[in-house]
């Protein structure tokens, strides 16, 4: 199955930036994602990329604001948050699947990060 571990997570003021990252082991995966699950509220779709980075995809409410990246020979996947809202506060999981197609479908994804605390104070 491989494993993702999330790393980066913590607590910032209201319009402030965060960066974090989820490293991958054990296996190749072709689309990496990014979830989000706040306090009383299923689990969302952030973001995700796909193999060669060229492909990406974003939940409306974080377009022009977060930026995922990946960087295959570490193995890595980042989020790039800016201009983050009290509304962003939420843990985050790192996804990955090895199917080849783009997805954004949380069924498609196979292997999970344990998650990593964001919280956006006002």
């Amino acid at each position: 199955q491989g494993q993702l571990v999330e790393s980066g997570g913590g607590l910032v003021q209201a319009g402030g930036s965060l960066r974090i990252s989820c490293k991958a082991t054990g296996r190749t995966f072709y689309t990496m994602a990014w979830f989000r699950q706040a306090p009383g509220k299923e689990r969302e779709f952030v973001a995700a990329i796909d193999w060669n980075g060229i492909s990406t995809r974003y939940v409306d409410s974080v377009k022009g604001r977060f930026t995922v990246s990946r960087d295959n020979p570490r193995n890595t996947m980042s989020l790039q948050m800016n201009s983050l809202k009290p509304d962003d506060t939420a843990v985050y999981y790192c996804a990955a699947t090895t199917r080849t197609i783009m997805t954004t479908e949380r069924a498609d994804f196979g292997s999970w990060g344990q998650g990593t605390q964001v919280t956006v104070s006002s």
